[in-house]
């Protein structure tokens, strides 16, 4: 009889995801996986735009002005959010390695960041979603983060062609 395989999913429950500050020695792990999410972004709708938006964070993953919490699987730093604290804080990004998603990974990094926002007396935490990513706005919607508002845009660094203008 062949061995059936399992999906890292069926162990879920098992894991319990470990979320905690960043430390200098994450950053290189940080950098590689944040270099993975970068190019995940290229050429998807708003990910060229989000990348022009958002500098990468290599070097620069913590101060006073940013808080970065890496989850962490047996010593592995397998995904990241960094936020920006204030009255409203902002998730600047969150990413979990493919590998390791569907663990709750995700979840716990995103339960970290509005725990430490209602202590820190925060008044509204936001993020973005990319039209079509389906992993991240679910990751939020779980979480109780919903869209308030929709950014539109048409890039008119180009040239303009005869379909831009008729939307």
């Amino acid at each position: 009889m062949p061995r059936r395989r399992r999906r890292l999913s069926n162990f879920r429950e098992v894991i319990d995801p470990l979320v905690r500050p960043a430390l200098p020695s994450d950053y290189e792990a940080l950098g590689r996986l944040e270099a993975i999410a970068r190019a995940g972004l290229v050429g998807t709708r708003g990910g060229d735009r989000l990348l022009e938006l958002v500098d990468s964070r290599v070097g620069r993953w913590t101060s006073d002005d940013v808080r970065t919490v890496v989850a962490d699987f047996d010593g592995i730093c397998v995904g990241f959010i960094v936020v920006i604290p204030g009255d409203v804080w902002t998730i600047e990004s969150v990413f979990v390695a493919s590998w390791a998603r569907e663990l709750g990974f995700g979840d716990a990094l995103l339960e970290w960041a509005i725990a430490a926002a209602r202590a820190a007396g925060a008044r509204r935490i936001e993020g973005t979603a990319l039209p079509g990513d389906r992993e991240t706005k679910n990751l939020y919607e779980r979480a109780g983060v919903t869209a308030k508002a929709i950014t539109v845009a048409l890039d008119l660094s180009g040239p303009a062609s005869s379909a831009d203008a008729s939307q």
